[in-house]
């Protein structure tokens, strides 16, 4: 689960959907806070279109303690839009894998929206 989720981010920072889609089964999604939820290669495609670059700094990849097939990848998401505009945010990415594939099913995005609202909020295509 650990090499998947630091595969994720790769792709994600990259803004590589093909990558990112090929980590998951082939319904899977990731919902944000600014975009609700979208299948995996339209979140990863909205999120490039809107970003001049990102740099993910991962802090720490926790894998549950209870059994299931779960993880969070906890990171400094250091952004910077199309407009030059930059925002930098910890943010906190729940997984969800498929028991039977190993792939991820899910991600939920877990960050504070109100420091970067007025940044971000307007900036997607």
């Amino acid at each position: 689960m650990q090499r998947t989720v630091h595969d994720y981010l790769k792709a994600l920072e990259a803004g590589d959907a093909d990558k990112a889609a090929s980590l998951f089964i082939p319904d899977g999604w990731v919902e944000s806070p600014f975009l609700g939820r979208l299948p995996v290669r339209q979140f990863i495609k909205k999120v490039a279109e809107s970003s001049k670059g990102t740099k993910l700094t991962v802090h720490d990849v926790l894998v549950s303690a209870e059994g299931h097939l779960r993880a969070v990848a906890y990171y400094l998401y250091d952004w910077r839009l199309k407009d030059g505009s930059r925002v930098a945010f910890d943010c906190a990415d729940v997984f969800n894998f498929d028991p039977s594939s190993g792939r991820i099913q899910s991600i939920v995005l877990v960050y504070d929206t109100h420091p970067v609202r007025g940044v971000v909020e307007s900036k997607y295509p």
